[in-house]
């Protein structure tokens, strides 16, 4: 069986003492049964890593090559040596604000395994694409390009991001949810063999919030999620590892 996953992307977002958020979670899931993972700014990596509390920690991004004449990159193997474990890739808001392609997010998967990170690759449909029908289309499109032929499901988690539920407030069906991640898991397949894409941790990257974790994870073929704002805050991220406690 798939262990679930609540992974917490802070995004741009924490300063030293967010580390109290880390520590409340702690406080409320000493042991978790879920995976939680959080992702904060890069400069908060080794302070969080530091605490040496049960979650993992990962990085938001990270540059292909290993070192260089990159100013304001960071690779994989710094990521590592801070502490990381993960590393989330070709977020949406990455691929929009920062023009990434899949062969941009396939080139920096590349880096994370070859660092020893898991990365966290996401894939996503635009509004438009989804009002024309286009998803599955687009999303296949998007796994083909950015996920390694290195992939495994020790290395690498898929993110499925509906792009315009993100921060919006607005969710798709859960039976829009599910047709996603079945495709998905049938790609993986096609690629990977059946054995290995049962074993790939698949997660939803939409507005999960308090109130519809549970519904969420409970979706076939959804292993957890990838959480922005809600995890900002004990309050709300406690209740959502929770809820992958209680569906792994």
């Amino acid at each position: 069986m798939r262990r679930k996953i609540a992974a917490g992307n802070w995004k741009l977002n924490g300063t030293r003492a967010s580390a109290a958020v880390l520590e409340a979670l702690v406080e409320q899931h000493p042991n978790p049964g879920a995976e939680v993972i959080i992702c904060p700014p890069a400069p908060l990596i080794p302070i969080l890593a530091g605490l040496g509390t049960p979650f993992a920690i990962g990085g938001q991004d990270c540059h292909a090559a290993a070192s260089g004449a990159h100013t304001g990159d960071t690779s994989a193997e710094v990521l590592a040596d801070t502490g990381a474990t993960h590393v989330i890739l070709g977020h949406s808001e990455r691929r929009a604000d920062h023009g990434e392609t899949d062969d941009m997010v396939c080139a920096k998967a590349k880096a994370a395994y070859r660092a020893g990170l898991t990365a966290i690759i996401c894939v996503g449909e635009t509004e438009p694409q989804r009002d024309t029908g286009t998803t599955l289309d687009v999303i296949a499109t998007q796994l083909a390009g950015s996920v390694p032929e290195g992939a495994t499901p020790e290395n690498t988690v898929v993110a499925y991001e509906p792009v315009w539920a993100i921060g919006t407030g607005r969710t798709p069906s859960l039976e829009d949810i599910a047709e996603v991640h079945a495709a998905i898991r049938d790609r993986l397949a096609e690629r990977f063999g059946p054995k290995a894409a049962d074993a790939m941790r698949i997660l939803y990257g939409g507005s999960v919030k308090p109130g519809n974790a549970a519904d969420i994870f409970a979706v076939p073929n959804v292993d957890g999620g990838l959480v922005g704002g809600a995890s900002l805050k004990a309050e709300d991220f406690g209740p959502i590892i929770a809820a992958a406690d209680a569906t792994r």
